[in-house]
């Protein structure tokens, strides 16, 4: 036998995967301090309306748009090791940085503590400048935050092409993916009770330092397989089993694998489908990631610091972090138990995944009888997405060189946030409005801000079968781009 056949594989691979679900529950953990403090917390200081905090959600969604249509470049063109680096120390900059937002604006409006700039009565001028002033504060830390952010989910698919070979993607990314869900997930057990206890400024600052410590263990452990002291021969051949050479004899150097031209990247329908895909259903996500704590708070009293407030959010996306995992493995069931292709396999998963928004029709109704029942059907809802949203992310390294793994991503995430900019910018307008006008707005039974609620449910729950529709009409079958 060869001694590569006699060498026990290495394992490490799963180490950086667990790196990038580290990464990616920091990530969303920092996204989710201001939508658990603001409705009991920031608000009642800064005086914020729903249409206050929908701009800034919508703007944040928009920045974050912005900085992906460069992020996946950056990471391309720095590396996964510096680029991811550099991501996380600007988000966590930025997400400690919201902490100082209630003294800039108390020194700029001219009063001597947050308790003055509380006291000012509703509605007045005062309470208006004090709005307007924070939130452009608050803004302006969403601003850095979206930057960093959006290194994250191109970095990290990109560590995925590199450590993993194409049947093990998609299960690879849905365990990475899952830090979303498990970040949202700790998020509510820690962020309102850090809040009550210390106020809602330290809870920015403490899970904004996370960040710092995450980026000690990644520039130890992370270098490219072939340059990775812990990454054996074995388990370098497993990794780039996909490779044309028939076995990867030596560490030796390879030849550099060419980048499609950016603007290029816009000519394949490749491009296309998963921009469509991450348009119509990244926004849905986020919008439940950013107003499901005041959803349960408007509709049913449970303030996000109650005991019951903590529990419907963390049961909610506990059943997005147990269901959602095992969303990547069934492609792989489909590849190796069915004889599909791997992205003939991801569409059919992602088809069964597109019906589990669906059930978000019945959350407002059922929700009449108990908050439980929308807290298990929005669980049930975003276990669908991160299970279709790490089979999209997959379908990149199907079709995509990985020299241009991280432009696609970036080019997605982009519109993605486009997506969720109109979703979260227009359901606060429209909840502010539909709350105005009570009973003069009705649908399917609902009146007032309820009856808005439902019409947000119902877009929601059409997008992932709309999206999945036009992605198999522009890419019908598997189809590789090969670069001459």
């Amino acid at each position: 036998m060869t001694p590569v056949q006699t060498t026990k594989m290495s394992n490490f691979r799963w180490v950086i995967c667990a790196l990038l679900f580290l990464a990616t529950t920091v990530n969303y953990m920092d996204r989710q301090v201001l939508s658990l403090t603001w409705k009991d917390f920031i608000a009642v200081d800064f005086h914020w309306t729903d249409a206050d905090y929908g701009k800034i959600t919508g703007l944040f969604s928009l920045f974050y748009a912005i900085a992906n249509l460069f992020s996946g470049k950056f990471i391309d063109w720095m590396g996964t090791k510096k680029g991811y680096l550099i991501a996380i120390f600007v988000w966590s900059t930025g997400a400690v940085m919201h902490a100082g937002c209630g003294w800039v604006a108390m020194n700029i409006e001219g009063y001597d503590s947050i308790e003055a700039l509380r006291m000012v009565q509703a509605g007045s001028d005062a309470a208006v400048a004090i709005a307007t002033i924070s939130v452009w504060l608050f803004l302006s830390c969403r601003m850095i935050l979206a930057v960093g952010e959006a290194g994250n989910f191109p970095a990290a698919i990109k560590a995925t092409a590199e450590y993993f070979p194409k049947k093990d993607r998609a299960f690879s990314t849905s365990i990475f993916n899952s830090g979303a869900s498990v970040g949202a997930l700790a998020a509510p057990a820690t962020i309102p009770l850090l809040a009550r206890a210390w106020g809602w400024e330290m809870a920015f600052v403490i899970i904004g330092v996370l960040g710092y410590v995450w980026m000690g263990l990644w520039m130890w452990l992370y270098e490219k397989p072939r340059s990775n002291k812990f990454v054996n021969q074995a388990e370098l051949n497993y990794i780039e089993q996909d490779n044309d050479l028939e076995e990867v004899k030596d560490r030796g150097e390879v030849k550099e694998e060419k980048a499609i031209p950016f603007l290029k990247c816009f000519t394949y329908r490749q491009t296309w489908a998963f921009l469509v895909g991450k348009l119509m259903t990244d926004g849905v996500w986020w919008f439940f990631l950013f107003w499901a704590p005041a959803y349960f708070s408007d509709q049913y009293g449970y303030t996000s610091d109650s005991a019951m407030g903590i529990a419907l959010i963390f049961t909610l996306y506990l059943i997005v972090t147990v269901l959602s995992i095992g969303g990547g493995y069934l492609p792989t069931y489909f590849v190796d138990k069915k004889g599909m292709n791997p992205y003939l396999g991801r569409m059919r998963a992602m088809l069964i995944f597109a019906c589990f928004p669906v059930l978000g029709l019945l959350a407002q109704p059922l929700g009449a009888y108990s908050a439980w029942w929308p807290a298990i059907l929005i669980g049930l809802l975003g276990a669908g997405h991160q299970a279709w949203s790490a089979n999209l992310f997959s379908t990149i390294g199907d079709m995509f060189p990985k020299s241009t793994i991280g432009t696609i991503v970036g080019l997605g995430t982009m519109t993605g946030g486009f997506g969720s900019m109109a979703i979260n910018m227009g359901s606060g307008e429209f909840f502010t409005w539909a709350a105005n006008q009570g009973a003069a707005f009705q649908f399917f039974g609902f009146e007032g801000k309820p009856a808005a609620y439902m019409v947000v449910f119902c877009i929601c729950a059409v997008a992932y079968l709309i999206g999945w529709c036009i992605m198999k009409a522009l890419v019908p079958k598997y189809k590789p781009i090969v670069l001459e």
